[in-house]
């Protein structure tokens, strides 16, 4: 495949000037670089690519970054090398260059016996080793007007690390105390007469002293220069960003100069002391005021701090702050999130309908007896939903014991047919139930060579599987059809009280109308006059499975009536193919991929009946990847024993191990 552009003629009218060769060489390896995407996506082999240029200025472009040029060329070299990213880019003599055949021109007669074009030079076919390659001088020989690169402009900059003294730390009160301490020691080794000396516990003047000594070793370590030329010249240079403050040095300390000189409030407020935010000392300072405040909100506590200290970009601090306190988020926790996983295979993959289900509960409803005078009494409903066309089936079910569950599920076997797997939660009653169930299937397996049909139905053996307690997310499908189920019930029963076949009457219609309801878009084609629903597939499903050979491409007159029904049945799986499943590629929420849990991260077990002051702390002792390689799953380790969860039903609390935070929220 090939590609060429003619280059543009200067237009003097409009005043356009004539590109350069380097800039339409570089428009040429861009005009390589998109027919390489092209031809990438329709042959999709994995290979190794490489990209051949004749010149060797945009090869000395290419090997840089784009940053290093100016707008033109970094903004073509940025495309080139994110399209490119894989491939690799070499030199070619240019009489040797094939592209050059179409730029020339050539008459067919001579294209036809044109070997370099159809076969590429000569050496090309040997081993790479042997390939042409550009010496490492070439930039070199080039100077920084033909490279169009940008001036660099440098600027000298003084930083100094904060001092170990402001890390060792935890909290502002044990900093100051520390530091006072020590001044005092200090004082007291110069001081020669002994009652000059203090003792006896810190005082006030003492701590404020410390403070004083910490925030000007602070401000020397975070506003080295404008210290220097407040200094010399009383005022700081307009490039400073302390410049719109207008700073003023008072006892070897900047503070903010400002225009309330003669508002009537304390000296520290109408100068306040002006603090650098990425400062450890500023961050001590910002706590402690939260502390102090009670856990008040960042616009509380910037308003308090302001009245002695100034910290630039205080805001953000403040939120750091809040975002960062353990009893802030307890109190306001954050569950957290995952990209969305893949859909399991039971839910992508035809099968008969009921095959694979999911059931939950609805209720409690209260039913009364056919005596007025008889007390109400409770009942629930026990929805079975299809994972593949999502049909619903309801149960009445008279209480939440394991007993009743095992004979819904035997009516719903009778009526629907054994299905092949049931995922539900992890509710006491669906737990006993396997256990059911698994002493059958022991008691089955054991005489299987007395009766073969004993053998046929222990083959076909039902499959329980449970989802992570108290993780909705999980079950998203029958938690929408318990939800439809609740809201027609809600708007047709409402208060009213009902007798057992009432109930079942209202329930059943309900059913009607859930598995009318459409599973994909409404069709633009006046010709459709109805969309796909579960009920097409309850009416027209055959028992047996899908049938094979297909017969989709046969003509209706030449079908049997009984073949008719099949062909029906496999045009209502093509179109659930087509337009339901194509649906299921959507994301709605959960679409960003995160940080993978780690084992010892310290977590809240999110309850929904309690207030999150009261939810477990726990540590994640075990996680549980998905088959993609994300957690979303995790054994977490509290005081009451270790529970498995979903990710969506815990809070991560935010201690950084490596901070001394960790202490304090220990």
């Amino acid at each position: 495949m090939a590609k060429s552009k003619v280059a543009p003629l200067e237009d003097l009218s409009k005043k356009k000037k004539r590109q350069s060769i380097p800039r339409l060489e570089l428009s040429s390896a861009l005009l390589l670089a998109h027919l390489y995407e092209t031809v990438a996506e329709s042959i999709q082999i994995p290979a190794k690519t490489f990209f051949w240029t004749d010149s060797t200025i945009v090869k000395c472009w290419l090997c840089s970054h784009p940053s290093r040029w100016q707008a033109f060329v970094s903004n073509r070299v940025s495309e080139i090398q994110h399209i490119t990213r894989e491939g690799v880019w070499n030199h070619v003599p240019g009489v040797e260059n094939p592209a050059d055949v179409i730029s020339r021109g050539v008459t067919p007669l001579q294209l036809a016996e044109c070997s370099i074009w159809w076969n590429g030079p000569t050496w090309l076919q040997e081993d790479p080793s042997a390939w042409p390659k550009m010496s490492s001088s070439s930039e070199q020989q080039y100077d920084s007007v033909t490279l169009e690169e940008k001036p660099l402009v440098t600027a000298a900059l003084q930083m100094l690390p904060p001092s170990e003294i402001f890390t060792r730390y935890s909290s502002l009160m044990k900093l100051v105390r520390s530091t006072a301490w020590t001044l005092r020691f200090a004082n007291n080794c110069r001081t020669g007469n002994r009652a000059c000396r203090r003792s006896g516990v810190l005082n006030a003047k003492e701590h404020e002293e410390a403070l004083i000594a910490l925030v000007k070793l602070a401000q020397s370590e975070c506003f080295p220069v404008e210290l220097a030329d407040l200094a010399a010249k009383g005022q700081v240079k307009p490039s400073s960003r302390l410049h719109t403050k207008d700073p003023c040095l008072r006892d070897g300390l900047i503070r903010v100069g400002g225009r309330l000189r003669h508002a009537p409030v304390s000296f520290s407020r109408k100068h306040p002391i002006m603090l650098e935010s990425n400062h450890p000392l500023t961050k001590l300072i910002m706590v402690d005021y939260h502390h102090r405040l009670l856990h008040g909100g960042a616009q509380l506590m910037l308003s308090c701090m302001k009245e002695k200290f100034w910290p630039l970009s205080g805001r953000n601090l403040a939120r750091k702050v809040m975002h960062e306190c353990v009893t802030c988020f307890r109190a306001r926790p954050r569950a957290h999130e995952q990209l969305m996983g893949d859909l399991p295979m039971e839910r992508v993959t035809p099968a008969p309908v009921f095959l694979r289900v999911e059931v939950d509960y609805c209720g409690p409803f209260n039913v009364r007896q056919a005596s007025r005078k008889a007390a109400k009494i409770k009942c629930y409903l026990c929805v079975f939903v299809c994972l593949v066309v999502k049909a619903v089936h309801i149960e009445m079910v008279a209480d939440l014991t394991t007993e009743a569950f095992m004979a819904a599920l035997r009516r719903f076997v009778s009526r629907r047919g054994k299905p092949e797997v049931i995922f539900c939660d992890n509710a006491t009653n669906f737990v006993g139930a396997r256990r059911e169930i698994s002493e059958l299937q022991r008691l089955f397996r054991a005489e299987q060579f007395q009766n073969a049909v004993v053998t046929e139905a222990a083959s076909n053996s039902i499959e329980f599987k449970f989802i992570p307690a108290k993780s909705p997310n999980f079950c998203g499908l029958w938690e929408a059809a318990v939800k439809s189920l609740k809201g027609h019930m809600r708007r047709v029963i409402g208060n009213t009280v009902l007798r057992p076949d009432e109930m079942l009457t209202v329930v059943t219609q309900i059913e009607a109308c859930l598995n009318s309801r459409p599973i994909t878009p409404i069709s633009n084609d006046h010709r459709d006059l109805e969309a796909l629903t579960p009920g097409h597939f309850l009416v027209q499903r055959p028992l047996t499975a899908i049938p094979e050979p297909s017969l989709e491409d046969i003509p209706e007159n030449r079908l049997s009536r009984w073949r008719l029904v099949q062909r029906y049945s496999q045009m209502l799986w093509k179109r659930w193919s087509t337009d339901y499943l194509s649906d299921l590629h959507n994301r709605n929420k959960w679409t960003r991929r995160r940080d993978n849990l780690h084992i010892g991260t310290m977590v809240l077990l999110k309850e929904d009946k309690l207030p999150p002051l009261q939810w477990q702390l726990g540590r994640v002792i075990e996680i549980h990847p998905g088959a993609d390689g994300i957690i979303r799953v995790v054994t977490v380790r509290t005081q009451q024993g270790s529970f498995r969860r979903g990710i969506q039903k815990i809070c991560i609390l935010p201690i950084q191990h490596n901070q001394p935070q960790v202490e304090e929220a220990h």
